[in-house]
């Protein structure tokens, strides 16, 4: 018979795996990156321009999802 700690990081576990799999399931963006912010007007660096279809820095992505969220 398990104890309450057993019991709590069962759960722990399982919800960590549901948000994953939560984030892996969203439609990912695609096609070519944008050199500029679509928001700020600030340079995407060239590494996050590389992951494809990226249109805001991190900053202003950040922004955008908090919003989006609510």
């Amino acid at each position: 018979m398990g104890d309450w700690l057993d019991d709590a990081k069962a759960i722990e576990e399982l919800e960590r795996e549901r948000s994953i799999q939560a984030q892996l399931a969203r439609p990912r963006p695609s096609g070519p990156s944008l050199p500029d912010c679509i928001d700020c007007d600030n340079e995407i660096p060239a590494a996050r321009q590389a992951l494809g279809g990226i249109t805001r820095c991190v900053p202003c992505q950040t922004l955008h999802e908090r919003s989006y969220r609510r």
